[in-house]
């Protein structure tokens, strides 16, 4: 099954939707490669936001203001959402196995570099240049996903995407975790310790790949498909419902500690013990947004998702208004867990809607199903970049809101009214119109054979 190529170990025959291959040889190597490629994902995840935890490290003695640590943030975030375009086609380009060693250890040049810088009296450029650097870890996302998806059957695709983007974005709560575990322990004067504990899992996870996974010599990338994708406006529209539902996701998952620091006067450790909860519920309940979706529908979910979400948003405006902390967390845990569903749902809808307009073109089932993953697989890339865009965009607005204001209320004004405009376009676009008008039907965006996230 396997010849040796250079660069790696090589498969040149895979053929997943091939029921024999599938159970004598296909499905044990497939899980094989899932598992390791959760681990390099999830240790991507916990180094891109490294710095909602730095910050918390960061008292007077750095010289740093609020406005100034979410820069930080959205320096990291910014860089990560560019990255994922290029990381999701170096799959086809260098293989699997090899991009997964090669993005591993990529992630020890802002760890260590961040090792050696952080301490009071270090520039604030050099903060930044640091923060930068650990975008890196936001392209593992895309180059996992895509890899991923290429080894199982369709009719596996939404169990292994669902893993490994839920195993994947836990690195967030568990970095989170790992920094309250140090600051509860050795104080909030050592970030140090946090950044060497990762040192070891970033040189196991690139070793357990390069041991462990395999490149698939069918793989190539698919520029027509990209061109195309390109070109449809439903991969913008898309992308920008999942500016709502991921960017929501991971900008607050970096902004949610330094609010609580900010806003209400939580201490370091205060602030750690709470920020994990929000980002580990998001994580846990993805799966089940794209369960919901298969069941009832990928654009009802959505929208019933941005519905809640806006009014979650209207509880934590009344709480950063009267300076409510219990109301406050229980309406940013909400958004957590909702912006969780709702990632689960929109990247639900991405194949059917695609595999939609195949059908209204005259394509037959297999036909349809076939031109439905090749234009996904090219979008997904695209939609995840944008998508992480959104997370920037939260940190700069509360970046202008605590510059302005002191406060976070002016901020989620804003969401508010993002979220307003995101249940406009869902409902106008793939709930108010039939299928032979809008293009792809609810339903379609949510059967389980449809389905690659």
């Amino acid at each position: 099954m396997t010849a040796p190529r250079t660069g790696g170990r090589w498969i040149e025959r895979w053929d997943p939707e091939d029921d024999t291959f599938w159970k004598e040889t296909g499905r044990r190597t497939a899980r094989r490669n899932l598992l390791y490629s959760v681990l390099s994902e999830h240790v991507g995840f916990s180094i891109w936001s490294l710095w909602s935890v730095m910050v918390l490290f960061m008292g007077p003695g750095y010289g740093i203001d609020p406005a100034g640590k979410f820069t930080l943030i959205a320096t990291a975030t910014f860089v990560g959402a560019l990255v994922r375009v290029p990381y999701t086609f170096a799959v086809a380009r260098f293989g699997g196995r090899n991009w997964t060693v090669f993005s591993a250890l990529m992630l020890l040049a802002p760890t260590v570099a961040a090792l050696v810088v952080m301490e009071p009296g270090t520039s604030y450029g050099t903060f930044l240049l640091v923060a930068a650097l650990t975008g890196v870890g936001g392209g593992n996302f895309a180059s996992s996903m895509t890899n991923i998806n290429a080894f199982f059957p369709l009719r596996e695709k939404g169990w292994a995407l669902g893993l490994n983007a839920g195993g994947g974005n836990m690195g967030v709560p568990v970095v989170q975790l790992a920094g309250l575990l140090v600051i509860g322990t050795a104080g909030a004067g050592h970030p140090r310790l946090l950044l060497a504990a990762y040192l070891p899992l970033i040189v196991i996870a690139a070793a357990s790949a390069a041991a462990r996974m395999d490149n698939l010599a069918p793989v190539r990338n698919d520029t027509g498909a990209v061109r195309e994708a390109v070109r449809d406006a439903h991969t913008w529209i898309m992308s920008f419902l999942y500016v709502g539902t991921f960017g929501s996701f991971i900008g607050y998952s970096f902004a949610f500690g330094l609010v609580l620091q900010t806003q209400f006067g939580r201490t370091p450790l205060q602030a750690a013990s709470l920020t994990f909860i929000g980002p580990l519920l998001g994580s846990l309940i993805r799966p089940v947004g794209g369960r919901l979706a298969d069941r009832y529908g990928g654009a009802r979910i959505t929208l019933g998702t941005f519905v809640a979400m806006a009014a979650a948003t209207g509880l934590v405006v009344l709480a950063s208004v009267r300076s409510s902390l219990p109301v406050f967390l229980t309406g940013f845990v909400a958004l957590f867990v909702l912006s969780g569903l709702g990632n689960g749902s929109t990247y639900k809808m991405i194949p059917g809607i695609f595999q939609a307009k195949a059908l209204a073109r005259g394509m037959d089932g297999e036909a349809a199903a076939a031109y439905g993953r090749r234009l996904s697989g090219a979008a997904m890339g695209l939609i995840g970049a944008v998508g992480a865009l959104g997370g920037l965009g939260i940190n700069l607005v509360f970046r202008e809101a605590f510059l302005s204001s002191g406060t976070g209320t002016t901020a989620f004004v804003t969401f508010l009214g993002f979220y307003a405009v995101c249940c406009a376009v869902t409902w106008a676009v793939y709930l108010r119109r039939p299928a032979a008008q809008a293009g792809p039907a609810p339903d379609a965006a949510a059967k389980p054979q449809l389905t690659t996230v």
